[in-house]
């Protein structure tokens, strides 16, 4: 799966599960689609988890120059 993209993997997610959901694979089959959909789910995971690690949100101070924080979400809890 290398170089592969977000989209693509979470394209091929998506037609796996409606395979699954469609309920017309043999055993076998089904087997062979799951293990794909594992592979694609943690490799959407993956590529998420490093996008959030790059985010910077750029925060305009008063003065009117820019400081970089990192991206995070705040508990709404």
């Amino acid at each position: 799966m290398a170089g592969e993209k977000f989209e693509t993997a979470l394209k091929k997610l998506e037609e796996v599960v409606r395979k699954l959901e469609g309920g017309e694979l043999s055993l076998d089959d089904s087997l062979k689609a799951f293990e794909e959909g594992v592979k694609m789910a943690g490799f959407c995971s993956r590529k998420l988890n490093e996008a959030e690690k790059r985010v910077e949100l750029l925060v305009k101070q008063k003065d009117g120059t820019f400081v970089k924080e990192k991206f995070g979400l705040e508990d709404e809890g």
